[in-house]
């Protein structure tokens, strides 16, 4: 005898059924607030529904100012103050249509991609996931073994904190620019990546995924943190973060005459932090069942009632405290230390290979990095520091401008104006603290039987 089980596909078949008969319903006001723009989502309410919400306002460019957020029950009803990046309300008259066709029964489920939403489709990409320690010239070396296995890097997003590293990277076959699909070449590139990212001192943490297919860049990278446990800190992630004095400010206490857990995070404000607070809650596996949310100053408000997915609040003050420290590194992990370098130029093969290289000679390290490529035309972003974490002293970035080129590198005249003054001197070699670092990523690469010579490169 056969006995029938609800499998997750059925599940999801009747989650498709309960959305097309209570389609999300989303409403803009333009009148009621002076200053900002009123969203307001209602749907039947399903786990995931909120960072759904929150990823679809974050892709396009808004700005929260303010959320009322209620998911208690069956039905799901926000509301939320909205304006554009440069703090306007919104001019797009088809803001709704967007919204709800991404959270219509025709958009993507929040399920059904290892737990992505706003999925960007990678179809025409191979995709590279990378997590493990980070170290002053990782990056360059990441990009020279992709360059030697003829690979093209078409876009690419990492992120460092408290000592790890995590990037997605897409890449393609530079001879036809299609996805690269064999098996033995992708299982060879995910090898050589490894051995990179282990080094010679990190044998047990570092991960690398090769895969075909789709994925949301920005919730990956929450994703593969959490997984790697960044938000762990120790002596030595302590004194290499150099972010602290910025701490943001969490408190978890729970409300028993109601049977949740409440969640306070005060911090500075900036673009797409609610996504980053939502996405760790949610990796976390607690569901949100109200929330306010106040950003209308430099300082924003977060307050969560919520309750893990069994139903039950937290009960020790263990878990109590890794709530703490995760959102702690979900507000921080985004922060982006350093000098902001904009590459914008002709896009090759191997030109990152080449631009990251100059870096690390000239004793750069990259704490955070976007890499795209519009058409034929290569729009990356680095940001940097020094090999000790500190700020980069003028003649350095001269010297990086002089090797790649001053018409292609730009670099932000308010920033550079923090850095130490000096006489600017036409340099076009690397300095002696670079040039250590070149010799010492070059021997672990020719020990990989990875490349001939930089200088054969360059």
């Amino acid at each position: 005898m056969h006995y029938w089980s609800p499998s997750l596909d059925v599940y999801h078949e009747f989650e498709k059924l309960v959305n097309r008969m209570h389609p999300p319903r989303v409403t803009v006001d333009h009148i009621t607030d002076k200053k900002s723009t009123l969203i307001k989502v209602d749907s039947a309410n399903k786990r995931g529904s909120l960072l759904e919400v929150v990823q679809v306002l974050t892709d396009l460019n808004l700005l929260i100012k303010r959320a009322y957020i209620s998911s208690d029950g069956g039905w799901f009803m926000d509301v939320f103050h909205v304006t554009d990046q440069y703090g306007n309300k919104l001019s797009e008259d088809n803001v709704a249509d967007r919204i709800q066709q991404s959270l219509g029964p025709r958009g993507c489920s929040f399920r059904s991609l290892r737990g992505s939403v706003g999925v960007q489709y990678a179809s025409e990409n191979t995709t590279i996931e990378l997590t493990g320690r980070d170290r002053p010239g990782l990056l360059s070396e990441v990009f020279a073994v992709l360059t030697d296995l003829k690979c093209n890097v078409v876009a690419a997003e990492i992120w460092t904190h408290n000592s790890r590293m995590a990037s997605v990277v897409y890449i393609t076959d530079d001879e036809t620019g299609l996805p690269i699909a064999d098996p033995d070449r992708l299982t060879k590139i995910k090898q050589l990546l490894l051995y990179v990212l282990q080094g010679d001192l990190d044998r047990r943490a570092a991960q690398t995924a090769v895969s075909v297919g789709s994925t949301h860049t920005q919730r990956r990278l929450h994703q593969l943190m959490y997984a790697d446990r960044d938000y762990d800190t120790d002596e030595y992630d302590i004194v290499s973060d150099g972010s602290s004095g910025h701490k943001p400010l969490v408190t978890v206490e729970n409300c028993v005459e109601k049977g949740y857990t409440v969640v306070d995070l005060r911090c500075a404000d900036r673009p797409k932090l609610l996504f980053d607070t939502v996405c760790t809650l949610t990796d976390m596996q607690y569901v949100v069942f109200h929330a306010t949310i106040i950003a209308e100053g430099p300082e924003a408000l977060q307050e969560f009632y919520i309750r893990h997915t069994d139903g039950c609040p937290i009960s020790s003050e263990a878990e109590r405290q890794r709530v703490i420290h995760c959102l702690e590194a979900a507000v921080k992990r985004r922060v982006s230390k350093g000098l902001r370098l904009e590459l914008c130029g002709e896009d090759r093969v191997g030109l990152l290979s080449d631009v990251t290289r100059i870096f690390r000679e000239n004793g750069l390290s990259v704490t955070r990095a976007e890499v795209t490529t519009r058409g034929s035309t290569a729009v990356n972003a680095f940001y940097v520091t020094d090999s000790s974490g500190n700020e980069v002293k003028s003649e350095t970035i001269e010297a990086v401008r002089n090797a790649i080129g001053e018409t292609v590198l730009k670099v932000n005249e308010d920033e550079m104006s923090s850095c130490s003054k000096s006489s600017r001197q036409q340099q076009t070699g690397g300095f002696s603290l670079g040039n250590l670092f070149r010799n010492r990523s070059e021997r672990f690469l020719y020990n990989l039987g990875l490349i001939r010579s930089y200088s054969e490169v360059a």
